[in-house]
């Protein structure tokens, strides 16, 4: 016997004094169902769900829950007013003596119920609304951006439980890799409407582009039809006009349903200008260390960052990742040992709490306001890379429409928020990117064009992420902050630090990396004046640059070649053999800059 369904939205419209959010949408919720919630940034995917949730009144349409099922909705800002604690938010729909589930999960979720409310953060107080649903653990459960703010650590022990849950539930989440864990059907919320397959996440890329590929064909079809029809129009109707009035109404009635066609939102115009060229070492710690009081942050770590790294920091919240970042670029001084910043760094910060942006202010002053943007007297231009932009067009580049120009950034959701940063940080020429988790809140379209710019970014960037897929696509270097003051250095993003990770690695203090760090030099016999180098060495430190400017005109070549994206399926032997090369020639180049750098401190002794 089919069971009736735990939740059901019919026909359901809503306006927010413009365009329709929602119009005749209908979606229904199975037990058992576990759902993800996908869209851009801003297409109503927060709106959808608290109108799953009850909260939002649509204007037309019917909400039908299943009678006696309890429902239970994680906000991403939640209300906490007149509750003393955290753990008193949390529990306050349990019933005397079950109490112990919210201790159950805050421990998971790294959260201290006794924090008082009014000094609680804003990460705190989302995870204190996801320790109340799970420990509520209703029937249906409705999840918007559960990770944020969660460390990879706490984000392994939701996933375990979410996947153990008897409960359906309908997530909103950035994090590719913890849908595609957990999901097993998709809800895609487009334009206006949703459209439903019974497959999880890991499909919803593939489903996505050809939904819209039969788009295009249907309005290309469809576009031939009208130019076919309004050129039998222009010269055959005087003649034929009493006899063809049908074939006339036809052609407005096409023009009428291309007209009603909703053009899809493009992706964001973002771009990355690496400035002016960093020299090879950019950052060198050595042996540094911090503590805060008796805490530990790091002791005696070592690293050495060359131009063109993508470094990635990951490790447990409160590890230590934002004050080891502060120390590397320079903004905090360690306690012991030093940082070495290399030569004509153009830096540019995307931090984590979003507090370059004001609240109150429009997001049109949030960039005219911004020193590195202005252009001196003219109040509707910014500077961008060099060149003067309309505000308006530029804010048009990063997915935001005319209207919102003044409004506050307030009324942003957190991906708008997370753009209009972008926006200011991609306005300057840098060489050196800092990025403390840049992709919260991001939709999987802004995402992908972030992974394809950063992997193109000819400078160097330092990442904080808990975001597993997004560390894979783009860190060659991985930083695990272990607490008690270590932290290891790995090749590769996320999947790589796990496969070599070990439980001799993790007990140890903190290491460098074999290939990136300075070695400690083996024991030679004293001397009164710096190294020498032999005729051999010296040679080789003349001819290098050579070698390496060499190498790097024959990568750019090869790159080229492999950007044709018809390559692999015209001349596949062709692609290979390119690939090839390339890897080869990337290997060689930097084995040659990695020995210049040696012999160039022998030289200075």
């Amino acid at each position: 016997m089919a069971r009736a369904p735990l939740l059901q939205l019919s026909d359901i419209s809503l306006t927010f004094g413009g365009d329709p959010v929602f119009a005749g949408l209908d979606l229904v919720v199975q037990p058992g169902d576990r759902l993800a919630l996908v869209g851009r940034n801003g297409s109503g995917k927060s709106t959808l769900m608290k109108v799953m949730a009850g909260l939002v009144e649509p204007d037309a349409g019917a909400r039908v829950l299943s009678p006696g099922t309890s429902t239970g909705y994680m906000e991403q800002e939640p209300d906490l007013s007149g509750f003393a604690t955290l753990g008193d938010f949390a529990a306050s729909a349990l019933a005397h003596g079950e109490e112990y589930r919210v201790e159950m999960v805050a421990e998971g979720l790294k959260l201290d119920p006794a924090t008082p409310v009014e000094t609680a953060s804003g990460g705190e107080r989302r995870r204190a609304a996801l320790a109340k649903l799970l420990a509520e653990a209703p029937e249906l459960m409705l999840l918007d951006e559960p990770t944020n703010h969660l460390d990879i650590e706490a984000i392994g022990w939701l996933e375990k439980q979410l996947a153990e849950t008897r409960s359906a539930y309908v997530l909103i989440s950035h994090d590719r890799a913890f849908l595609r864990a957990l999901t097993r059907g998709t809800l895609w919320i487009d334009r206006g409407a949703v459209r439903r397959q019974d497959r999880g996440f890991t499909y919803f890329e593939q489903w996505r582009d050809k939904v819209w590929a039969e788009e295009d064909e249907a309005r290309h079809k469809l576009d031939r039809k009208i130019k076919a029809e309004a050129r039998w129009a222009v010269e055959g109707i005087s003649a034929r006009r009493k006899r063809n009035q049908g074939r006339v109404r036809n052609l407005a009635a096409l023009r009428e349903e291309r007209a009603g066609m909703i053009r899809r939102q493009g992706t964001a115009a973002m771009a990355l200008d690496a400035g002016p060229q960093s020299g090879k070492r950019v950052i060198e710690a050595k042996g540094i260390s911090k503590n805060f009081g008796d805490r530990v942050i790091l002791r005696d770590f070592s690293l050495r960052i060359h131009r063109g790294e993508c470094v990635a920091l990951v490790g447990p919240n409160g590890a230590g990742k934002t004050t080891l970042l502060k120390m590397l670029t320079g903004e905090m001084a360690p306690d012991t040992g030093e940082v070495k910043l290399g030569t004509n760094l153009e830096m540019a910060v995307f931090e984590q709490n979003r507090a370059a942006l004001d609240p109150e202010m429009s997001l049109w002053d949030s960039l005219t306001g911004d020193p590195y943007m202005r252009v001196s007297g003219r109040a509707d231009q910014v500077m961008v890379r060099g060149q003067p932009r309309h505000v308006v067009g530029y804010l048009k580049d990063f997915l935001f429409d005319e209207a919102q120009a003044r409004a506050p950034v307030r009324a942003l959701s957190g991906g708008e928020r997370a753009r209009l940063l972008l926006a200011r940080i991609m306005a300057r020429e840098s060489n050196l990117l800092v990025l403390d988790e840049p992709t919260n809140d991001l939709d999987v379209e802004t995402l992908d064009l972030l992974q394809e710019l950063l992997g193109e970014y000819e400078g160097t960037v330092l990442l904080v992420s808990h975001d597993r897929d997004f560390l894979d696509r783009v860190a060659s270097t991985t930083i695990a902050m272990e607490g008690d003051g270590r932290a290891t250095v790995y090749a590769g993003g996320w999947t790589d630090y796990q496969a070599q990770r070990s439980p001799a690695k993790a007990d140890k203090p903190a290491t460098t990396a074999p290939a990136d760090q300075p070695r400690k030099p083996k024991p030679r016999p004293k001397s009164d004046g710096p190294a020498k180098l032999s005729f051999t060495e010296k040679h080789r430190l003349e001819e290098l640059p050579a070698q390496i400017e060499r190498l790097e005109a024959e990568i750019a070549k090869l790159e080229e070649l492999l950007s044709d994206p018809d390559l692999f399926t015209r001349e596949p032997v062709k692609f290979q053999k390119a690939t090839d090369a390339l890897v080869q020639r990337q290997t060689a180049l930097a084995e040659a800059e990695e020995e210049w750098l040696t012999l160039a401190e022998k030289a200075e002794g």
